[in-house]
């Protein structure tokens, strides 16, 4: 929907904005022999990679497909193994697809700007050096290759021939970032003609579907959190006596050192029966103490 095309487009904005920072502060090829092409894959491929794993750990549908796996209840009821195996492909694919905008964005800017491609690649390229000595060995060769991409430490002799490498490897790395977008754009419109072909639900009525789960997803989160909130309010006031915001409160409950332990420190969502589960130590409180504590009236002179 209008809400996925917004999300990605913030977050490829945010990417290449975040890229032109981190590059601007922290890039600075070591140009040396070996270190060049590990520190430029670093800089391409770790923040890619980190942008991904965020992708996926920012997604609700990763947590919805993960969480509560491993319950009882699921052993108990055992699905249609070849529909879940196709329902979790489909979400996987889903997941995989949003998490994926921000490190390809990531690698597509990098690859443009070339910088990095530069750095990582400028010792194994095969050029003829301009007025530079021939008989060089291979190691020197790529000593002074390697030290290319630092324009400080390239001997005038060499400027002419550092130039035609520099804009030989931009070129490969510009290549390779517009291709990539290409690839990209190509894959996700075929995903979505294929998605759509194979879709049971006609144009309008699939539109109708993307608004119902949208509207539904914002109803039962409005319930949710009024469900809760009302459910805890019991708790609470079993705890203070009484319900917080309430107007002329007539007296108020003293807890005892013994109840303000009981409901102090850590602990686990813990299992009660085979429905329900206790939320804190105060739903645990209240649902297995009696009230028979000291109350103090709030109208009366202390």
């Amino acid at each position: 929907g209008k809400e996925i095309v917004i999300a990605n487009a913030i977050i490829a904005i945010l990417t290449i904005g975040g890229q032109q920072l981190f590059s601007f502060f922290t890039f600075s090829c070591p140009c040396h022999v070996g270190q060049n092409l590990i520190y430029g894959l670093a800089f391409l491929g770790a923040p890619a990679l980190i942008l991904l794993v965020v992708g996926y750990a920012l997604n609700n549908q990763t947590w919805r497909l993960v969480t509560g796996k491993r319950s009882p209840l699921e052993e108990e009821t055992p699905p249609n193994r070849l529909l879940q195996c196709k329902l979790i492909c489909f979400v996987l694919c889903s997941i995989t697809g949003r998490a994926l905008v921000a490190p390809v964005t990531w690698l597509a800017v990098t690859l443009i700007n070339g910088s990095y491609y530069i750095c990582a690649m400028s010792e194994y390229v095969s050029v003829h050096y301009y007025g530079a000595n021939p008989n060089v060995t291979a190691s020197e060769r790529r000593r002074i290759l390697a030290a290319f991409p630092c324009s400080q430490l390239v001997p005038p002799e060499l400027t002419r021939a550092r130039d035609e490498v520099i804009l030989l490897l931009r070129y490969q790395s510009q290549v390779a970032g517009w291709l990539l977008i290409a690839v990209v754009v190509i894959t996700v419109f075929l995903s979505y003609c294929l998605a759509s072909c194979f879709s049971p639900l006609s144009f309008l009525h699939f539109r109708y579907w993307n608004s119902y789960v949208h509207n539904e997803q914002e109803l039962f989160d409005e319930a949710t959190d009024q469900h809760s909130r009302l459910y805890a309010m019991q708790h609470v006031r079993k705890f203070f006596g009484f319900i917080p915001g309430s107007e002329n409160v007539k007296e108020i409950r003293i807890p005892s050192l013994r109840e303000w332990q009981a409901i102090s420190g850590l602990a686990f969502l813990k299992q009660v029966d085979e429905e329900h589960y206790d939320y804190s130590l105060l739903h645990d409180w209240a649902l297995k103490e009696s009230v028979n504590a000291k109350y103090l009236r709030t109208d009366e002179d202390p």
